[in-house]
């Protein structure tokens, strides 16, 4: 066996690999000789290498075990691998159309074989960051999100089969670390790796690790996050994690996956839309002072929350007297009961929601992983007028969050505080 132990791969080992291992060279039609072979990851973490042939394509994906941006004085689970196949399995089987179906996964190697989505599909945050409207993002992100947390709940699921998921999951503990540290414990205090557009930020950034309240709240949702077991969590569900064209909508790379807290991937996705807002100043010129665009992308940001809302309630109405064992039809056994017990649980997510969102946000100005749609901004004290505007409504909302019944308010406050 040539691939009997863990070796990073490159072009020519790559080619050799999927040579031995049939469900790969079947992709192809067994043809190897026009193979084009790209490395593409752009990540933090990954080597992702897209393989095009004549008859087929597809990718492939090989966790290092070592942070790959900063090198090997970061040291990472190359286990990760393992995680993000069973996720990418199991969130496909719930949601089909917007998640690229795994061909191979290989534990050894740490190496996943997928659908390559091909052109036109972009990284969404490049679409955002480029003013390019998606119409169906919110119609295809709240059905994403409103299947695969619904379907991995106890709303569907015994509390016995539940359980037997949250074992096989507590052990992507690394990835929750990693989470755990750069956005509930990092940005809160002095620490190596935080870095902001200085001297700009400078007191800002003071501000957020001299926060009681903020302290607090974070506290709070780090404790929801480690403790509560609640769905299949994607673990890291940004704007980087979503490929799109106008009528396609993949989400990517769960290696971070975990059974938490249903709020941390509604807000990820809702955080980092509204972190795209806060940048589009920086990206207006003379020809489009993207002010439309803005109004777009709150206008998809409410979208996606309500109908996010409106399918996991559906879903649950349609599942009410299955095998879900959160609220058991002899007891909540009439409709009155019913309403009052998802408006409950809808409104507590909906607060949640918002409390992860800003924290991811908060992490992606004064923590150690920045966002493109801001870094990108190459005059440095405008990115920071952004960045503050962001932080600022980001400590607000973190803080208030349980004071808001409505997207509907917090979008509004976004439109006001720009």
């Amino acid at each position: 066996m040539a691939f009997a132990e863990f070796r990073p791969l490159d072009e020519k080992s790559l080619l050799e690999y999927i040579q031995h291992t049939p469900a790969l060279a079947s992709k192809l039609g067994n043809k190897f000789d026009d193979l084009k072979i790209r490395e593409v990851g752009d990540g933090n973490l990954n080597f992702v290498y897209i393989v095009v042939g004549s008859a087929g394509s597809f990718v492939i994906k090989q966790a290092i075990p070592y942070v790959r941006c900063i090198g090997e004085s970061w040291p990472m689970t190359k286990e990760r691998a393992y995680f993000e196949a069973v996720a990418l399995k199991e969130q496909g089987h719930w949601c089909p159309d917007h998640v690229p179906e795994v061909y191979h996964f290989d534990r050894t190697m740490s190496l996943i074989g997928m659908r390559y989505l091909e052109p036109p599909h972009i990284i969404l945050r490049k679409g955002l960051i480029a003013g390019i409207e998606y119409p169906l993002l919110a119609e295809h992100m709240s059905e994403y999100m409103a299947r695969t947390l619904f379907s991995t709940s106890l709303l569907y699921h015994s509390t016995t089969e539940h359980k037997r998921a949250v074992a096989e999951f507590c052990g992507n503990v690394e990835m929750c670390r990693l989470t755990e540290q750069v956005v509930f414990s990092d940005p809160y205090k002095v620490s190596q790796y935080n870095h902001w557009t200085s001297p700009y930020l400078d007191a800002d950034a003071e501000a957020v690790r001299e926060d009681n309240d903020l302290k607090l709240a974070i506290a709070e949702l780090k404790s929801m996050f480690c403790e509560r077991a609640q769905a299949l969590v994607h673990g890291d569900l940004h704007t980087g994690s979503v490929m799109v064209t106008q009528d396609s909508t993949q989400v990517i790379d769960p290696e971070f996956a975990f059974y938490g807290p249903m709020g941390f991937d509604v807000g990820a996705f809702l955080g980092n839309l509204f972190l795209s807002f806060f940048s589009q100043d920086g990206h207006a010129n003379q020809g489009n002072d993207r002010k439309g665009y803005k109004e777009w992308i709150l206008q998809t940001t409410e979208e996606t929350w309500n109908l996010f809302q409106q399918k996991f309630v559906s879903l649950w109405d349609e599942h009410k007297n299955g095998s879900g064992e959160a609220y058991l039809p002899a007891i909540y056994n009439n409709d009155v009961l019913l309403k009052l017990v998802q408006r409950k649980f809808m409104k507590d997510l909906f607060h949640d929601s918002l409390g992860f969102g800003a924290a991811k946000m908060i992490r992606r100005i004064v923590g150690v992983a920045h966002v493109e749609d801001l870094e990108s901004i190459t005059d440095a004290s405008k990115r920071a007028d952004c960045e503050r505007r962001a932080l600022n409504f980001a400590r607000m909302l973190l803080k208030e969050r349980r004071k808001f019944e409505e997207i509907s308010e917090v979008v509004s406050l976004v439109r006001k505080s720009n």
